[in-house]
């Protein structure tokens, strides 16, 4: 008993080293800031609605890759024609059948909203008789500056392990005090 006692002191003491400040989660997201608005971590997202479409949009891969779905139903939209315009730059998006998403790929469109910073754009979408402008923020974080939030992972691994070896030189210096 005093084993079983004891080994679940020491987890005890080990346990918070594992969900220490700076610990990450499944997508290697610090568990200890804010919630981030996006969950795609480092990929550009721009998200729009009105009362006819939906729009959700992602800048990589040398496109802004857009999915165009009914507000109320949230059917896809296919077909359709996309037009994007920032800043006096107007580029057509084209339709992907087998992805069913609109990219556009005009090179002057996306270096001028790839910098860092807040993009308006403003998209003019017509499906069939139905048309609709959908106005949204593409927000471009910094260059990827991951600043480590607390110490070095290693330090809480080192911490850990020193814990660990004090509570066993304490228990092997009671065994040893204990046989005399």
């Amino acid at each position: 008993m005093k084993r079983l006692t004891t080994l679940l002191f020491l987890l005890a003491l080990v346990a918070p080293v594992f969900a220490s400040p700076g610990a990450h989660g499944p997508n290697g997201e610090h568990l200890d800031g804010p919630a981030s608005v996006t969950s795609t971590g480092s990929v550009p997202r721009i998200e729009t609605f009105t009362e006819l479409f939906e729009l959700v949009g992602h800048l990589s891969g040398g496109e802004l890759s857009v999915m165009i779905d009914r507000y109320d139903t949230n059917e896809p939209v296919l077909n359709g024609k996309l037009e994007v315009q920032y800043q006096g730059i107007k580029a057509q998006a084209k339709f992907h059948s087998d992805l069913g998403d609109y990219a556009i790929d005009d090179p002057k469109f996306l270096q001028a909203i790839s910098t860092p910073g807040k993009h308006q754009l403003m998209f003019t979408f017509v499906a069939g008789n139905e048309s609709d402008l959908l106005e949204g923020a593409l927000d471009v974080p910094r260059a990827a500056q991951h600043a480590q939030a607390g110490l070095p992972l290693w330090t809480y691994w080192a911490g850990g392990a020193a814990l660990f070896l004090l509570a066993g030189g304490l228990i092997l210096r009671r065994r040893l005090t204990a046989k005399k």
